[in-house]
């Protein structure tokens, strides 16, 4: 694998996940209790033997590199590495990047290693545990100019997917984006080709492109400098080579979900408090990484909890928590009551001194006060929610802007750093 090398779209202004991007990237979201979004696509690359990686941002990357810079660090032995490229201004290019295949182009000067024969693109915002071996095993073995990765999906999805269809060899041979009414019918395979039963084929008629592709790295740098015009690769480039080049799928069949829209978000991350979650992330052999934070171990005192996720480093009292997920550093006060909620905790611990001072102020402490009720929410991080509050979308709002809380297809999301007054109800 020492000739392949990745590279992760950052993404870009992910207005559909507002307000989790209004001061960060999509890639870096947190997810889980204490991980990042952009851990996912790099831990995959970690457990496939691929360590040399370039991770491409536009929009808000300043916690991204933080994140990316504190974490990664590979040894001076070895020529690991996962490199930010933000987008710049140059002589010969003035503008932001257009699409995933522009952020490419851009900064193909960048991608300096001479034995990187292979070019692995990855988004930043998926939630999936793949084994990139065998993706560029099929690659190899197809002699192949690009592979993409696909997915079986059901009808009410495939409307939102590039859908595809190869021939008996797997080469594909017709790509559609984002069809709808006869488009979509038209875009129907027998997916018992791909190992699928019959029940299965039934439910999943669909092949869709999952946005991750391998170029022969030749072949794409060529293909873009000649086509300056094609900026993206779902909408323009696949579709313009598949007449003419040997672009092949490759077949996944795991759990894989775009975390693009809130309620994607917010699904994929209570689906982890389950028994037997879609994405788990306890496999030895394929663990996923993350920043090592050194904090305590969770304290917790006369609390009552179901089917939930408790980060380090916490401090709760006497609180009911069923099918949430509660974040790093994360402060919640007796009496308190949180079902089906993600609270992404804090970046920082209050010391004494301002636990006191926020007391005398009358301003909540960063965390849960006392009392609380929270249902279907997100609570962002460093938030101060304080005593008696409620928080359980009253009047049943599918969208809504408020006072430091938004509420997205019925989900309340508290924004990063806001406070909620004592005795508050949204």
């Amino acid at each position: 694998m020492r000739d392949v090398f990745a590279v992760i779209l950052g993404g870009g202004q992910g207005t559909r996940l507002f307000p989790l991007t209004q001061e960060r990237s999509k890639p870096a979201v947190p997810l889980g209790g204490k991980y990042r979004l952009i851990d996912i696509p790099v831990s995959n690359c970690i457990n496939s033997d691929i360590i040399k990686m370039y991770v491409l941002t536009q929009f808000n990357s300043a916690s991204l590199n933080h994140h990316i810079s504190r974490t990664y660090r590979f040894s001076p032995f070895s020529d690991g590495f996962v490199e930010i490229l933000a987008a710049e201004q140059t002589p010969e290019n003035v503008s932001w990047f257009q699409g995933t295949a522009d952020a490419v182009r851009q900064n193909l000067r960048h991608f300096t290693d001479p034995n990187g024969k292979l070019m692995l693109i990855l988004s930043g915002d998926h939630l999936y545990r793949m084994d990139y071996r065998d993706f560029v095993a099929r690659h190899r073995a197809t002699k192949a100019d690009v592979t993409v990765s696909v997915i079986p999906v059901v009808e009410k999805e495939a409307s939102e997917f590039g859908l595809l269809k190869t021939d008996a060899a797997g080469r594909i041979i017709e790509f559609a984006e984002k069809p709808k009414g006869e488009a979509l019918e038209s875009m129907k395979v027998d997916t018992t080709s791909f190992g699928l039963t019959p029940e299965e084929a039934l439910e999943r008629p669909y092949l869709a492109s999952m946005g991750i592709y391998i170029f022969n790295r030749p072949f794409l740098e060529k293909f873009l400098h000649d086509n300056t015009n094609f900026v993206d690769f779902g909408k323009d480039i696949i579709p313009a080579i598949i007449k003419d080049y040997n672009v092949q799928a490759f077949v996944f069949d795991g759990y894989w979900e775009d975390i693009g829209t809130i309620s994607a978000f917010y699904r994929a991350n209570l689906d982890m408090t389950g028994i037997l979650p879609k994405f788990n992330f306890f496999d030895a052999n394929a663990p996923i990484y993350t920043r090592p934070r050194y904090l305590p171990a969770t304290k917790m005192r006369g609390c009552k909890i179901r089917e939930a996720i408790i980060s380090d480093g916490c401090i709760i009292n006497e609180a009911y928590i069923e099918r949430s997920i509660i974040g790093l550093r994360c402060r919640i006060g007796g009496g308190t009551r949180i079902e089906n909620t993600m609270i992404m905790g804090s970046e920082v611990y209050q010391s004494l001194e301002e636990l006191d001072r926020d007391r005398r102020n009358g301003i909540p402490w960063i965390g849960i006060g006392e009392g609380t009720i929270i249902r279907k929410a997100i609570i962002d991080s460093n938030a101060r929610i304080g005593s008696n509050v409620r928080i359980v979308n009253e009047k049943g709002l599918i969208n809504h802007d408020g006072d430091n809380y938004y509420i997205r297809e019925g989900i309340v999301i508290v924004a990063k750093n806001a406070t909620i007054a004592d005795g508050t109800v949204i």
